[in-house]
């Protein structure tokens, strides 16, 4: 089990309040989706609750240890974070990039130990990325590529998945696809904290939904189209349930 608790986060950058004092806790089994308009301050908690940038105020905690009482590896081995439009200039194969995700667990020294590769397979397979094993992860189409950042993130079996707008420039099949692996790793036990900007499959997929606008948090638990319509200045209509719903932007 995991718990992670982030108190009080505000997070200043020159000069402008980007989180304002953000009181969070998730557990494992959760799959929360965090919405907003640009600019609303997604990455930056996703970040923060990470471990990855440091809050002007507040603290988070995982397992009521405090992150700068977790040592990095430790941190590392337990939490994955896949950014929003992660780079890799390199001409690694698709099944070496995905191996990368495995460092946390590995020893210091001597190459991949073979009772890591069914885990390898199976990230791959995951995001249909079999057939692109031994491609340059270069040469992928930027669809395929977010697949194979999934992949490396999903492939050491992390307590905690935080991912940022990881259906950013996946076809509609691999964007659902996407979402309900999500779904299933947290209902397998896991913890997930993902940034979507597709509110369908948010509603569809995410057991809970957090609403942020100008650093705060509007809402925390259901989406309605009231509280779309405070975050985004639009009208919306929500319409059936569980993965059949779907969110409409009428104006």
């Amino acid at each position: 089990m995991s718990f992670l608790l982030a108190e009080h986060i505000s997070v200043t950058r020159g000069g402008r309040v980007i989180l304002d004092d953000i009181t969070l806790e998730a557990g494992s089994g959760e799959f929360v989706a965090v919405i907003g308009p640009n600019g609303a301050g997604k990455s930056t908690l996703l970040s923060v609750l990470a471990g990855l940038t440091a809050s002007g105020r507040g603290e988070v905690s995982l397992d009521g240890k405090k992150f700068s009482h977790i040592p990095r590896k430790a941190l590392a081995a337990r939490r994955a974070y896949l950014p929003q439009n992660p780079v890799c200039e390199w001409p690694l194969s698709v099944e070496r990039v995905v191996a990368l995700g495995l460092t946390p667990q590995l020893p210091a020294f001597g190459g991949l130990p073979s009772q890591y590769g069914s885990a390898i397979d199976k990230a791959l397979e995951a995001c249909d990325l079999v057939s692109r094993r031994d491609q340059p992860v270069t040469t992928l189409s930027g669809g395929e590529f977010s697949r194979a950042m999934l992949a490396r993130a999903l492939v050491g079996e992390p307590d905690i998945l935080i991912v940022d707008e990881p259906v950013t420039g996946l076809d509609p099949r691999h964007a659902m696809d996407c979402a309900r692996r999500l779904s299933d790793y947290a209902a397998g036990g896991k913890l997930v904290i993902a940034a979507l900007h597709d509110l369908t499959l948010a509603v569809r997929h995410a057991g809970r939904i957090v609403v942020l606008r100008d650093g705060r948090i509007l809402g925390d638990g259901a989406l309605t189209a009231a509280l779309i319509g405070k975050a985004f200045d639009v009208e919306a209509d929500i319409r059936g349930e569980g993965v059949h719903a779907s969110v409409t932007i009428l104006r």
